[in-house]
C-alpha cells in the first residue's frame, strides 16, 4: 500500500485563500478519481490575520509543525487588502514575507525552480513570433547568497545612519545548484525527444547539443563570488559534455531574455539575481497569473518542499472573486508531480491537473472569468476523463 502523502495548506493573505480554495477542490477531485492516500491540513498562518491576533506571523514552533508534512502549498503573503480599507492591518514586507525565508532556510529548500514556457492561450507580451517558442527553466539558488540576512543598521534614522547587508556564498551550495542545473538540462532534453520537439544549441567550439545551461553572475563587479561561480561552472561542465554552456552577466541576461528568450534552456543564478530573472521570465511566458514556483529540497525526503505561485497577494482585488487561480493550479500540479517521486499515482494526478489547466487556458484565451468559474471548469475537465 502506498505511503500516505500529507500536505500543509497555508492560504496566507489577500487572494491567497481564494486561489488556494480552488486548488484544494481540484485535489479533492483527484484524490477521489485516483483513490489517492493523500490528506491535507489547513493552517491559518503565516498571515496578517494571525499576526494581528498573536503579534507574530506564525507560531514559534511553526517549522516543527510543518516538518511532518511532505509538502507545503502556500497561497500568497503580503498586504491582505482590500486597498479601499484605510484601517486594514498592514505589516512591512520585511515582516510579512519573513516566513518565506524562514521556511526556505529551515527546510533547506535550496532550489527555487520556475519554468517559463509560453503555453497556448497565455498572453504573448513579445511581438516577435519566435516568442511562441519560449521554453526555459530558471533555477535560483535559494539558501544563501544575497538573502542570508546578515548585516544591520547603525544609528538608525540619523543623518549618518549606516546600513550593511552581507552576501555569503559557499562552494558547497554553488556546486550543488550548478549540478542540479546540468541534471535538469539532461532531463528536459530527454523529455523533449520523447515528445518529438528536440531543440539544438551551439557550443563555443561549434558542436551542437540538445540541451544548454547558462550561468548568470555579475562577475565584472561582484568578482569574488562571481569568479567562484564561473570556476565551479567550468569544472562541472566537464562532466556534462553533452550539454552546451555559456555565461551571461545579469544585466545582459535581462536584455537577452527580452531580445531572444527562445535561445535559453536552463538558467542558473544566485538568490537575488535569480529572483529578478524568474519574474521577468514569468512575464515573458504569459504573466504572473500563469506562473508556478517551487522551493525544493531534492536531498532530504524528510524535509517538506514548498510550492507557491509567482504572483503576490493582489490586495486591489482581494475578496472580490476576480483572482485567476491558473498559476495556483499549475503550482499544485507541479507539487503533485514532485510528490509523485514516491507514488506514481500522485505523479499521474499531477500530469492530469497540468493538462486540464493548460487545456482550459487554451480554450478560454482572453476571456474574463471569475476565480470559482475557472476552478469549476478545470474540475469539470478532470471529472470527464476516463478513469485510470
Amino acid at each position: 500500500m502506498a505511503q500516505k502523502t500529507r500536505i500543509a495548506v497555508t492560504p496566507g493573505d489577500g487572494i491567497g485563500p481564494e486561489v488556494v480554495a480552488e486548488a484544494v477542490h481540484c485535489l479533492e477531485t483527484l484524490r477521489k478519481r485516483h483513490d489517492l492516500p493523500m490528506e491535507w491540513t489547513r493552517f491559518p498562518w503565516p498571515s496578517h490575520a494571525w499576526h494581528e491576533e498573536n503579534g507574530e506571523s506564525m507560531p514559534a514552533d511553526a517549522l516543527d509543525q510543518l516538518k511532518s508534512y511532505d509538502a507545503i502549498l502556500l497561497g500568497a503573503l503580503g498586504d491582505p487588502g482590500p486597498v479601499d480599507d484605510p484601517d486594514r492591518y498592514l505589516l512591512p514586507d520585511s515582516i510579512s514575507l519573513a516566513p518565506l525565508l524562514d521556511m526556505r532556510k529551515g527546510f533547506d529548500q535550496w532550489v527555487c525552480e520556475r519554468p517559463a514556457r509560453l503555453l497556448p492561450g497565455a498572453r504573448q507580451y513579445l511581438a516577435d513570433e519566435r516568442a511562441k517558442d519560449i521554453d526555459m527553466l530558471v533555477i535560483r539558488e535559494n539558501s544563501e547568497g544575497e538573502y542570508v540576512s546578515q548585516g544591520g543598521r547603525l544609528r538608525k534614522g540619523a543623518p549618518d545612519e549606516v546600513a550593511t547587508q552581507m552576501e555569503v556564498f559557499t562552494r558547497r551550495a554553488t556546486d550543488r545548484i550548478i549540478r542540479y542545473g546540468f541534471e535538469q538540462a539532461r532531463l528536459r532534453a530527454a523529455a523533449r525527444a520523447e515528445e518529438g520537439r528536440t531543440r539544438h544549441f551551439r557550443t563555443l567550439d561549434g558542436k551542437t547539443c540538445e540541451s544548454q545551461v547558462c550561468i548568470v553572475t555579475k562577475r565584472n563587479a561582484l568578482r569574488y563570488w562571481g569568479d567562484m561561480y564561473t570556476e565551479a561552472f567550468e569544472e562541472m561542465a566537464k562532466q556534462y559534455p553533452d550539454v552546451a554552456t555559456h555565461h551571461e552577466l545579469v544585466d545582459a541576461a535581462c536584455m537577452k531574455f527580452v531580445q531572444a528568450p527562445w535561445a535559453f534552456d536552463v538558467v542558473v543564478a544566485s538568490n537575488l539575481q535569480g529572483d529578478i530573472l524568474t519574474d521577468l521570465a514569468a512575464v515573458l511566458s504569459g504573466g504572473m497569473g500563469v506562473a508556478p514556483s517551487c522551493n525544493l529540497n531534492p536531498d532530504e525526503n524528510g524535509m517538506p518542499s514548498m510550492f507557491e505561485p509567482t504572483h503576490g497577494s493582489a490586495p486591489d482585488i482581494a475578496g472580490q472573486g476576480l483572482a485567476d487561480p491558473t498559476a495556483m493550479l499549475f503550482t499544485t500540479a507541479r507539487m503533485l508531480e514532485w510528490l509523485g517521486r514516491k507514488d506514481p499515482a500522485v505523479a499521474a494526478a499531477g500530469r492530469e491537473l497540468f493538462d486540464a489547466v493548460a487545456a482550459d487556458l487554451a480554450e478560454n484565451a482572453g476571456k474574463s472569468r471569475g476565480t470559482q468559474e475557472i476552478g469549476a471548469a478545470v474540475r469539470e475537465r478532470l471529472e470527464s476523463l476516463t478513469r485510470p
